[in-house]
Order: C-alpha cells, then sequence, then structure tokens
C-alpha cells in the first residue's frame, strides 16, 4: 500500500479520494500538506497566492464527509487556478502589474463547476503575462505581476513556450494535483510538453470562458493541467457536463475507442512533424509510432494537412483585434479594476511605470492600432484561419486517409488546433538526450473531446510516463 505523502505527491485524484475516503488522511491536512509543500519550493514561484479559505472549506468538506455527503468527484481534491481565472477573494491580473490588486466579486463559470464537484480552490499560479502578449520578445516564464516562473525539470520556460507555465510546473512539482490552465494558441500544449505532465485544451467552447481574462475568444479555452490523462477526463466531465453535443463524436459516428487496436492515428510530417526545432526529438516521435503499431493500432504515415504551408505564412490580425475588444468588454464590466478601463489606459500605465515592462509592450500597442473586430481586414483573416487550420487543415486530412486523430511532437501542432478551435491532448512521452522532456500531443477535430481522451488513454499505457523533477 502506498504511503499517503507518495499518493499526494505524485498519485491520481482517485487515490487521493481514496486516502479521504479510508481516512487516512483528512481533506485540512491534505491541504495543509500543498500549502506547505509550495512554501517549500517558493523558488520555482509557480503559486502567486494561496487562498486564505483553502483550510477553512477543507474542514466543511471533511464535515460532509464524515456525514456521508460527497459533493462530486473532486470532493476534497486542492486545485491551483491560472492567474486569468477568476475567484472571489483572490487576485486575477492576467500577470500584469497594472492590475496586480484586481479582486473580482464574483467566480468564473469554471470555478464554480469546481467548487460544485467539491473541489479546494487551493490558490492562483503565475502565467506569462496577458497570456504572451505583451512582447514579441518576453520569455513565457515572465509576468510582471508574478516574476519569472522557474520550470521543475531543470530548464527554462522561453519564448513561446505556453503562458500557462505556472500551472504545469506546480502539477509538475506535486504543488497540486490538478491546475487550471488556458490556451488561446501553445499556452497548454507548450507548458505540458516541457513540464513532462498532461495537458488537455477542450474543443473551444465546450468550457466557459466567463469570468476569465481574454485573449482571442474565438480560439480561447480554458482546460486542466493533471498527473495522468484519465484524471484530465475526469475534470472534463465536470467542466463541460452541460455542453455535452460540444464533446461527443461530432466527426464520426463511432463510439471512444477501447482498445489500441482500433485506433486510426495520422502524423502531419510537413510543417509539423518535420520542423527543424524538432529534429532532436523525432527519434522518440517514432519510438511512440512502433509502440502503437506494435499494439495493433493503424498508423498512417505521413498524413498532412492540405493547407499547413498556407497556415504557417499567413499573417492574421485575429490576435491583436481580438484582445483589444474583448480585454476593453472585461474591463468595463468590472468596473474599471485598478482604474484601468481599457488597453489604453494599461499601455499608459505601463509607459509611467517603465520597470514594469522590461521587454518593452509592442504587441498591446500593435493591439491599441487594430480596427476592430467588425473591419473587414479582421473579418477576411478570421475567415482564412478557420479555412486553412480547419476545412482545408484537420478535417482534410481526417477525412483523406480516414484516420480518426492526428499525432504530432510536443507542441508543434499548436497554431493549427488553436486557429480550428480543435481539442488537443499532449502526454509525456519520454525524454531526449538533451534531458528536455518530450510529449506528444494527440488532436482531432472540434466536438471529439470525447474519443480523444479515451483513445490518450489507451496510448498513455503504452508510454514510459513523466519525467519526475529531481527537486532539492
Amino acid at each position: 500500500m502506498r504511503d499517503p505523502v507518495s499518493i499526494l505527491t505524485n498519485g491520481s485524484i482517485a487515490d487521493i479520494s481514496g486516502l479521504y475516503r479510508d481516512r487516512r488522511i483528512s481533506i485540512r491536512e491534505a491541504v495543509g500538506w500543498f500549502a506547505d509543500r509550495i512554501a517549500s519550493y517558493a523558488q520555482l514561484n509557480a503559486v502567486r497566492e494561496i487562498s486564505s479559505c483553502a483550510l477553512e472549506e477543507a474542514v466543511v468538506a471533511d464535515e460532509e464527509l464524515a456525514r456521508g455527503r460527497v459533493r462530486g468527484p473532486l470532493h476534497g481534491i486542492p486545485v491551483l487556478l491560472k492567474d486569468n481565472v477568476f475567484a472571489r477573494g483572490m487576485r486575477a491580473s492576467a500577470g500584469s502589474l497594472a492590475l496586480t490588486d484586481f479582486k473580482p466579486r464574483e467566480d468564473a463559470e469554471l470555478v464554480k463547476r469546481l467548487r460544485a464537484a467539491g473541489a479546494i480552490i487551493l490558490g492562483k499560479t503565475n502565467m506569462t503575462e496577458f497570456a504572451d502578449y505583451v512582447s514579441d520578445s518576453m520569455p513565457a516564464e515572465f509576468s510582471a505581476a508574478g516574476g519569472a516562473v522557474r520550470n521543475p525539470q531543470g530548464l527554462r520556460y522561453g519564448r513561446g513556450q505556453g503562458s500557462s507555465v505556472g500551472s504545469a510546473a506546480a502539477v509538475a512539482a506535486g504543488l497540486a494535483p490538478l491546475c487550471m490552465g488556458s490556451e488561446t494558441q501553445n499556452s497548454i500544449q507548450g507548458p505540458a510538453s516541457y513540464s513532462s505532465v498532461v495537458g488537455y485544451k477542450p474543443t473551444v467552447g465546450a468550457v466557459s470562458c466567463a469570468g476569465i481574462i481574454p485573449l482571442a475568444p474565438s480560439q480561447d479555452s480554458p482546460g486542466p493541467i493533471t498527473r495522468s490523462v484519465t484524471d484530465s477526463a475526469l475534470v472534463a466531465e465536470v467542466l463541460t457536463r452541460r455542453n455535452a453535443r460540444l464533446i461527443g463524436e461530432a466527426s464520426s459516428s463511432r463510439s471512444p475507442c477501447t482498445e489500441v487496436r482500433q485506433l486510426r492515428i495520422g502524423v502531419p510530417r510537413r510543417q509539423i512533424a518535420s520542423r527543424p526545432e524538432f529534429a532532436d526529438a523525432l527519434s522518440l516521435l517514432e519510438f511512440v509510432i512502433s509502440k502503437l503499431r506494435g499494439a495493433g493500432a493503424t498508423v498512417v504515415d505521413p498524413c498532412d494537412l492540405p493547407s499547413v504551408e498556407q497556415l504557417y505564412e499567413a499573417r492574421s490580425s485575429v490576435f491583436r483585434t481580438e484582445f483589444k475588444s474583448s480585454l476593453n468588454a472585461v474591463l468595463d464590466a468590472c468596473g474599471s479594476p485598478n482604474g484601468m478601463g481599457s488597453l489604453a489606459d494599461i499601455i499608459r500605465w505601463n509607459e509611467a511605470n517603465a520597470a514594469a515592462i522590461p521587454y518593452g509592450q509592442s504587441l498591446l500597442l500593435a493591439s491599441q492600432e487594430s480596427e476592430g473586430i467588425n473591419s473587414k481586414t479582421y473579418q477576411a483573416d478570421r475567415a482564412r484561419d478557420l479555412v486553412l487550420s480547419l476545412d482545408a487543415g484537420i478535417l482534410a486530412a481526417l477525412k483523406a486517409h480516414s484516420v480518426d486523430y492526428l499525432i504530432a511532437p510536443m507542441d508543434s501542432a499548436a497554431k493549427c488546433t488553436g486557429k480550428a478551435g480543435a481539442p488537443a491532448l499532449t502526454i509525456p512521452a519520454g525524454i531526449q538526450k538533451n534531458s528536455t522532456p518530450f510529449g506528444i500531443t494527440l488532436f482531432g477535430a472540434p466536438g471529439c473531446d470525447k474519443g480523444l481522451l479515451a483513445a490518450g488513454a489507451l496510448i498513455e499505457k503504452l508510454l514510459p510516463g513523466r519525467k519526475m523533477p529531481d527537486l532539492v
């Protein structure tokens, strides 16, 4: 029988629930243990804030459990939230110093669902400032409000590696069994890949974005970062229960696979797996492919996206246009927190407090100059993005080769999945020669989430598993 500390450090949600059920540890003790562990690894700077209510809520959860009341599958499970997610009594700055003291009055919709399922909101994680939409040279590890997040794997979160860095680091280091991230394009896939944890970005629209500081609403999607695919699937059920039509097998009438030999998976090579920056990881991708074939799966290789060159060459105004419009709407709805009623106010504040923008604010300035979502330029760009990423991209590849899902190394397919609004599941799959964790990302048509998670759980069993960090 595994000891409680081992389970808290690396066990599943079901394992931790079992500790509570068997009275081997109380929920209050578990929450206190995680809070102490966060303090012990403060040098990682993954966690920005601990909830002052967490222990009190844990006591209530213990009392409920003693009376035989279990609120849901996350009863007593500590959860950390990305700093762009609203939770009453805690700050939500999206990493911006201009918004550092903003405390929303209400929970985000996803937080309400987590609480209803019994979760204890433990605190907030640091993130790349404004979901990495401040400067085109700012590393993913940085935010003015939170400082630099350190990867427990001994690496740096470099430029473009995704903004859910604190959430990924926290799960990798055992600071919480579950963290919420969000992705517009790469912000779950990247940090999960480089931290050796599981990251799941649902189909856009499957999980509510209400109460989350946005980047580009047409692509934004909050999702869990966990220790296993099974845990991500459990959380997905909690978060998407009322949106069942968005998480079924939209692209196929087939039921989710129950055996690996039922899987048909394509490998998009051009502009994705074959990109030069992933050359050193290709041997690990080949290893994964061999494991799939050895277990009886059908692997179509190559299985390229017809429009992929056009997609990666295209320059789009979608981010800068939607960011200005959506951020202004949220700031106005929240009553101009910290006196910030618009993107223009934040830009002016940054100019007056230059230490807050050591990498400049080129992306904020570009967004401020955007023409608006009613402009012909924006509308044409959004329409083109969808055609290239989805109709002539993911859907075309799936149909042409009669495959269910596509597989790519690390976060190499993030631009495509982001613009398409498609679900993506990142799974640890070994270690590269330079000791960088390696992960594969499984993705498919929008709405195929249920099948994608089922396939991911099967594939996960074939792989070496997570690279555990060597924490001192």
